[in-house]
């Protein structure tokens, strides 16, 4: 995704085995779907590396210097495509968990909600 025009994704590291068959699914996107992805993004520096006995996985380098690291172990070309494409789509921002499970701008004086109300 784009902040303020600008491309977060940086560098998309594809790394696989070109022996093992868990890799399969990889090297047929590396064949058929990878050529028209870099065409389409030419904003984005893909690399591939071949990384023999590991299970493939997609690397996604940001400019805020986070890295995202996604496993495509025994998926099929389009799966692969569907996850570069989300890596290329996120801002890298770290995921954050939420503190309270009601979120709102304006929370109640009173205190929150409940069922158990002792009279």
């Amino acid at each position: 995704m784009a902040l303020r025009g600008v491309w977060q994704l940086q560098k998309l590291i594809v790394s696989y085995c070109n022996w093992g068959g868990s890799s399969r699914g990889i090297r047929a996107f590396m064949e058929s779907q990878l050529p028209a992805f870099k065409e389409k993004n030419p904003q984005l520096e893909v690399i591939t590396e071949i990384n023999r006995g590991h299970h493939p996985f997609l690397k996604g380098l940001y400019k805020n210097k986070n890295e995202r690291v996604v496993c495509v172990k025994n998926m099929t070309p389009d799966d692969i495509h569907q996850c570069a494409t989300r890596l290329r789509n996120a801002l890298g921002r770290k995921v954050l968990k939420l503190k309270t499970r009601h979120v709102t701008k304006h929370p109640s004086v009173q205190g929150t909600w409940t069922t158990d109300l002792q009279m």
